[in-house]
């Protein structure tokens, strides 16, 4: 089993952590993107900002998941209805979903008053996608909930991103598993190709192993945008500019194991190449302070998430956070 047990990050408040679990210095920010240019316009935030609470610059949860079953055996893994909850939990609490790629490119399309969260998964388990022989999810899979829960709460969408290895999905096989989840608007992001620890590899090893990853993607789902890397244990590379872009592979997020929520990515301080995620974990769970159930719960009683104003071509905030503010949104900003 590929995700075995890593050691948790210590706890670090809002502010980014440098490598996941692994040590060493951050890397230095990459090149931020462009401001969006403009999506097709949602409607605008209906009444008062302030009486619904805007504000683009709060924290956004990323979650992140890697095996689903009925009889846990790590920290890492949750059950069908562990999984099953946590979503109904997200979306009561008005949360929406978006893709990663959306995310760290500062695309963030989601109704006014509601909270982007981002789904991810490592390793490409069965658990997480397994189709039938009709090419529906088999029951019970992360891909079969999500769809469970977008019925049941119809403003909640259905995507993730899917951090995956070579030979994904096994069962499905990565040709049918990966083409079927770009078809369903799900993000395919990198993993490498074996789970490789890149903290271990020289620079030419963990581009490697990276690119491998990257066409190992490309080959089962070609035309496939692959945008998004998550760091197996949290360790990064040295030299850590390796993990954003080499040969063959250049990308505009890459992901921690993490421990907190991460910053906008409308913010100045916002770090694409070193974003933090919450491990999936119940209230009494292990390290649960750590996990998601205690970051949502503090995330609501601060009032410290992201709000939108259901306007993707503007970021709108207090005017006080101002400053926070990266210089490339300054064309879109709308205090208040």
């Amino acid at each position: 089993m590929r995700h075995r047990l890593r050691p948790l990050c210590a706890l670090t408040g809002a502010a980014l952590l440098a490598t996941g679990c692994s040590s060493g210095a951050p890397p230095a920010a990459a090149e931020r993107p462009a401001a969006a240019s403009p999506a097709a316009a949602s409607p605008a935030a209906a009444g008062n900002p302030a009486e619904l609470g805007v504000n683009e610059l709060g924290q956004v949860p990323v979650l992140m998941y890697h095996q689903l079953t009925e009889k846990p055996t790590s920290v890492y893994d949750r059950t069908p209805a562990d999984f099953r909850a946590e979503l109904e939990r997200l979306a009561r609490e008005k949360y929406v979903p978006v893709t990663a790629r959306d995310f760290q490119e500062g695309r963030i399309d989601t109704p006014a008053g509601t909270h982007p969260v981002v789904l991810t998964f490592d390793d490409s388990t069965n658990s997480q996608v397994r189709l039938g022989p009709d090419g529906a999810p088999a029951p019970d899979t992360a891909v079969a909930i999500l769809a469970e829960t977008a019925r049941k709460y119809p403003g909640f969408k259905p995507v993730a991103t899917f951090f995956v290895n070579a030979d994904a999905f096994s069962a499905t096989g990565p040709d049918k598993a990966l083409t079927w989840l770009k078809k369903q608007g799900h993000e395919i992001g990198n993993h490498t190709d074996q789970h490789q620890n890149l903290r271990s590899l020289d620079a030419a090893g963990a581009a490697g192993a990276i690119a491998a990853g990257q066409r190992a993607i490309e080959k089962a789902a070609p035309g496939t945008p692959v945008t998004s890397l998550a760091l197996p244990f949290g360790a990064m590379p040295e030299p850590a500019g390796v993990a954003a872009q080499g040969k063959g592979y250049r990308y505009s997020g890459v992901y921690l194991v993490g421990s907190n929520p991460s910053l906008s990515p409308y913010a100045g301080e916002f770090a694409p190449t070193a974003i933090p995620r919450i491990r999936s974990a119940g209230p009494k769970d292990e390290d649960a302070e750590l996990g998601s159930a205690r970051w949502l719960d503090r995330l609501a009683a601060q009032k410290s998430w992201y709000v939108s104003d259901g306007d993707p071509r503007t970021v709108a905030f207090p005017r006080a956070a101002r400053d926070k503010l990266a210089p490339a949104f300054a064309g879109q900003a709308r205090p208040y």
